[in-house]
């Protein structure tokens, strides 16, 4: 069992496991769904109605990732995750894990070991469901990870938020980053129809500086990058996957969009103290 804190505001204490949920010595008690998540959400951590990402924006990154079209991504991610899961007490925390895709992809031999949190209900409904042996959290990562001070040996962002001095809070001495950001040619050739301007911009340098600050080193950088043939259906989905497809102009350009190929791209950034 990971080593869970209360999010209450203020308390922080260890959650140990009750009937039906998780409580800590003040009573504080967090129920366990049905689906099989852990709801450690506060009312501070959703400023909405439905707080996280979008239903729709859930689904359509789900479709998109059943496609395989992450399968390259998963396998350069192998070799960083392996390294990690060889631990017999590693324990992983995924931050913004989403609709639970590379979970058990990257940790199916080891359920034990994993725990996913991420702030969208929907997310984390399908997430728990397919894949009930992990552990599963709805919680806002954004604010405080409810887990205790050094007591995971990995903790991983793959597209997420990334919380600099909160992690360096939960790692081990030992411990290790593995973070993903979006590429600068990832999906240019849609963005370039879309938005007719398809801006590159490198995100990964500012993520190290982020992580510096906190006493956190880069160990290694890769970028994963290959190219697939989207239909109308796929280019939808990864429209609505992100925030680039809201305007109404743009959405009506990716209508014209029938089929095309169009590049994938990341970078990969493995980080320690």
């Amino acid at each position: 069992m990971f080593e869970l804190r209360c999010t209450v505001r203020n308390c922080g204490l260890a959650l140990s496991p009750v009937e039906g949920g998780l409580r800590c010595e003040k009573r504080h008690h967090f129920d366990r769904a049905r689906e099989g998540y852990y709801s450690l959400s506060q009312p501070q951590d959703r400023k909405s109605k439905q707080p996280g990402d979008a239903d729709a924006a859930v689904l359509a990154r789900h479709r998109w990732l059943q496609r395989g079209h992450a399968s390259g991504l998963i396998d350069a991610l192998r070799p960083w995750v392996a390294r990690q899961a060889g631990n017999s007490n590693s324990r992983t925390i995924d931050l913004g894990c989403g609709e639970g895709t590379f979970g058990p992809s990257l940790f199916g031999d080891s359920p034990g070991s994993y725990c996913g949190i991420d702030l969208s209900k929907k997310a984390i409904k399908l997430a728990a469901r397919g894949w009930p042996e992990a552990t599963w959290i709805w919680a806002n990562a954004d604010r405080s990870l409810p887990v205790a001070d050094g007591s995971v040996s990995c903790v991983m962002s793959l597209f997420g938020r990334r919380p600099a001095s909160e992690i360096a809070r939960v790692l081990t001495e030992d411990g290790r980053l593995i973070v993903a950001v979006p590429g600068e040619e990832d999906l240019i050739e849609l963005r370039e129809h879309v938005q007719q301007s398809g801006q590159r911009r490198s995100r990964w340098e500012k993520v190290v500086d982020e992580m510096a600050a906190e006493g956190l080193e880069l160990i290694e950088h890769r970028l994963w990058q290959q190219q697939v043939d989207l239909d109308s259906e796929a280019i939808a989905d990864a429209m609505a996957m992100t925030y680039r497809g809201v305007r109404f102009s743009q959405n009506a350009r990716v209508q014209t969009a029938t089929a095309m190929p169009v590049t994938l791209a990341a970078d990969l950034m493995l980080i320690g103290r």
